[in-house]
C-alpha cells in the first residue's frame, strides 16, 4: 500500500472523515471571504451613501424668532422630524436642510470660517447658496423657503 494514497475511513459505513488539510482550506477560505466583506462594506457605503426617503412636505412651521439667531450665527431646529439649519447671514435669514448630502450627518455652522460644515467627513457648504465648497458631498444642501412675520420665522417644508 502506498502511503500517499491513504485516505482514512471511519468505521461507520463508508463515511469519510474530514482531513485536516480540507478543514484548514475551508477555514482559511471562509476567513478570507469574511475579511474581504468587512473591508468592502464600508468602502461601498462611502461610495454610495444611503438615500433619504421623502419627508413630510407641504407644511409651514414656526421655527424660532429673529432674536434667537443673531447675525453671523445659526442653529439647528427640527421641523417635522427633519433637521433644518437656520442661518442669519448678515441679517438675511436662510434655511437649509440640516442633513449632509454625502452621508446623512447633521451639519453645523462654523462661525469662524463662515460656512456650513459636515463634521463627519469635512464637507463644507456655502452659507448663502448651500453649494458645495469642498469635501466629498455630491450635491448642495437643499434650501427651504422661509417667511418672516414680525420677528417670528416660519419654514415651508
Amino acid at each position: 500500500m502506498n502511503a500517499c494514497n491513504y485516505e482514512p475511513v471511519d468505521n461507520r459505513k463508508g463515511e469519510r472523515k474530514v482531513s485536516r488539510r480540507r478543514f484548514l482550506q475551508f477555514t482559511l477560505g471562509f476567513s478570507f471571504l469574511a475579511t474581504l466583506a468587512g473591508v468592502l462594506t464600508p468602502i461601498i457605503g462611502y461610495l454610495w451613501p444611503p438615500s433619504r426617503g421623502a419627508g413630510a412636505t407641504g407644511g409651514r412651521a414656526l421655527v424660532g424668532n429673529t432674536k434667537d439667531i443673531p447675525p453671523g450665527e445659526a442653529k439647528v431646529v427640527s421641523v417635522a422630524g427633519v433637521p433644518v439649519l437656520l442661518l442669519n447671514h448678515g441679517g438675511d435669514i436662510k434655511a437649509f436642510d440640516g442633513i449632509c448630502t454625502h452621508f446623512s450627518c447633521v451639519v453645523e455652522w462654523d462661525a469662524e470660517g463662515q460656512y456650513i460644515l459636515c463634521p463627519c467627513h469635512d464637507a463644507r457648504f456655502n452659507a448663502v447658496t448651500g453649494a458645495v465648497i469642498s469635501g466629498p458631498a455630491p450635491a448642495p444642501l437643499p434650501s427651504f423657503a422661509i417667511s418672516l412675520e414680525g420677528e417670528d420665522i416660519y419654514v415651508e417644508v
